[in-house]
């Protein structure tokens, strides 16, 4: 397996700073026809990825709604691992497998906390697309940004062509409240957390999902492609993903103007009701919102996610 050098001022965290990353899961999808498979099911072009890379990634429905976004790592010549947020990899497998006719793949979920996080207020994030590789075999993803900087880690020992059973995390008792920082940032940075309530409703434009470059519009075919073609050269996409901070925030609460009207609504929020992300119509604004009665604001999103062309 191959395994890129480090960049500059990167190093590979350590397994024993790492924490258990709760609400992300992970299956590979292996074989000779596992990049065809992934090229003709999911929005992005796999086919530029290299062994030792990923991107951004997701899954839409025929009439091009978002049903999972994902980073795909590419880890081998046939080997790809499916880093997913709020949708068990097992249920995720299940569902794509119902794709995969007579393709020579394998869909396997990984077994349950093989996904790692780490916070590092001192590292240098180089925002690269190629991920690294420790001596635990565990591979590690830049997901930060300078001052907001983190990895993700998922274990994947025992896939082929494996070097050894990674080690994984040492127990974390504080890995509850690490994983609700972790979405705080995911949120942040506008990566959208899509509950099962969600899923299927939103196309990758409204999600703003053109900023971590988790579409191609030049890929060729795939589910919902025409749609999103469509939507984006006739420029339809009326809505778009904001970052917004206030009290109480829930998902499915209704944004208001200060006079009433129904800007759109919450999608994902953290636990404490202080960080969410809607789906908006119009342009952004400066004046306060209403959600659920209480005032809200809209913030920038953070970058740090984008993945090179």
């Amino acid at each position: 397996m191959l395994s890129p050098d480090p960049s500059p001022g990167k190093t590979i965290p350590s397994p024993s700073a790492r924490f258990a990353l709760q609400g992300w899961s992970a299956l590979t999808c292996t074989g000779p026809d596992a990049a065809a498979f992934l090229q003709a099911q999911t929005m992005n072009d796999v086919r530029a990825l290299t062994p030792g890379s990923w991107h951004w990634n997701g899954w839409l429905t025929a009439k091009g709604r978002v049903v999972a976004v994902f980073a795909l790592l590419r880890t081998g010549e046939d080997v790809y691992i499916l880093i997913v947020p709020d949708f068990p990899a097992a249920e995720l497998a299940l569902a794509l497998q119902r794709f995969v006719f007579r393709s020579k793949l394998r869909l396997d979920a990984l077994p349950d906390g093989r996904v790692f996080g780490q916070f590092d207020a001192t590292a240098t994030t180089t925002h690269a697309q190629s991920a690294l590789q420790g001596v635990d075999g565990a591979w590690t993803l830049d997901m930060g940004a300078h001052g907001h900087a983190r990895s993700l880690s998922v274990a994947a020992g025992g896939m082929p062509g494996a070097s050894a059973p990674a080690a994984g995390a040492q127990p974390n008792p504080d890995s509850q409240a690490q994983s609700a920082r972790w979405l705080v940032e995911d949120l942040r940075f506008g990566l959208p957390r899509l509950s099962e309530a969600q899923r299927g409703a939103w196309t990758p434009q409204m999600l703003s999902l053109q900023r971590l470059r988790a579409f191609s519009l030049a890929k060729g075919c795939y589910p919902g492609q025409e749609i999103v073609a469509r939507t984006h050269y006739l420029g339809q996409a009326k809505r778009s993903l904001r970052l917004l901070t206030g009290t109480g925030l829930r998902e499915g609460d209704e944004v208001r103007t200060a006079d009433g009207a129904i800007r759109g609504s919450i999608i994902g929020a953290d636990a404490a009701g202080k960080t969410g992300l809607a789906v908006l119509a119009g342009d952004s604004v400066s004046e306060s919102l209403l959600v659920a009665g209480a005032q809200a604001r809209e913030e920038p999103l953070r970058d740090g996610l984008q993945r090179p062309v």
